[in-house]
């Protein structure tokens, strides 16, 4: 179980299961709760109600888990099963397969993102997604394991510089990264794809809403050395926190633990290189490749 939340949630955000089918959306989750909810109001077994709107039960059970889109039969002969109230129906017409090129885990802090005031990100495995040039996001993508196909990887490098466009659309929401110094010395996809990043960087950092800090190598000071983590404030002045491992992601939600990771964050910030140092740093880099 892992804490998550979206913009909608409110004041709940509690605990929740962490997805781990790609191509599950929320808006088939829903509508297979809500289909199963009314089904148990009418007193149907599964097995009864296949039986009864002539699908089969393996069928039934996949769109109540949010696994299998229903088709317009389905959604009819349920409506009629279940009393005619309409729900189905009108819920049927706002169904997604999901957002191709994000994870299931990623997808609520990927909404979040969209509406949040200000967004703060500490990484020390990689360039954030926010940052990545094409080529980095492409090489990245290329040594995912197990490997991906064609269509996933360019869904999933489309993705990624869909959810880039923020930093301009958004020119008056503040975001604040600190990046380890290593990870600008990895040479992912070779020097020529680290180059291009270094640059697509660098182009990134004239944006006056974008701020970059490096922790430089020889830091004798470290406020995150539990690994990386991502903070946002809400339109409504809410501040939630997002971490990130392997094959997970957990959406952090409880007062108290966001406002430690944000107490860590700001005392990184000191024990980082400044944004003119960084960007010095980031330029030396280049010229040395």
């Amino acid at each position: 179980m892992t804490n998550c939340a979206d913009e909608n949630d409110g004041d709940d955000l509690t605990a929740c299961e962490v997805e781990r089918e790609p191509d599950r959306s929320d808006s088939l989750r829903t509508f297979g709760a809500v289909l199963q909810a009314l089904r148990e109001h009418a007193g149907l077994s599964r097995a009864e109600f296949a039986e009864v709107v002539r699908y089969s039960r393996h069928t039934v059970e996949s769109v109540e888990l949010g696994r299998r889109m229903p088709d317009e039969s389905f959604v009819e002969r349920a409506e009629e099963a279940l009393g005619n109230t309409g729900a189905l129906r009108r819920s049927a017409k706002f169904l997604t397969r999901g957002e191709a090129g994000l994870a299931a885990w990623f997808r609520r802090w990927a909404r979040l993102e969209k509406i949040a005031v200000s967004l703060c990100t500490y990484e020390c495995r990689l360039v954030p997604g926010l940052l990545q040039s094409e080529g980095y996001a492409r090489a990245l993508f290329e040594n995912r394991i197990p490997l991906l196909t064609d269509e996933q990887l360019e869904a999933q490098v489309a993705a990624r510089l869909e959810r880039q466009k923020m930093l301009h659309e958004r020119p008056t929401v503040p975001f604040s990264f600190i990046v380890e110094e290593s990870v600008f010395r990895r040479r992912l996809g070779g020097a020529d794809v680290l180059r291009g990043q270094l640059e697509h960087l660098l182009e990134q950092l004239a944006r006056r809403n974008v701020t970059l800090q490096v922790v430089p190598l020889d830091v004798e000071f470290h406020s995150c050395m539990d690994g990386p983590v991502r903070l946002l404030e809400t339109p409504e002045r809410r501040r939630l926190a997002y971490s990130e491992g392997q094959e997970n992601g957990r959406l952090i939600a409880d007062s108290k633990e966001v406002s430690l990771l944000q107490q860590r964050y700001d005392t990184l910030r000191s024990q980082a290189l400044n944004p003119n140092d960084s960007q010095g740093l980031l330029e030396r880099l280049r010229g040395e490749l």
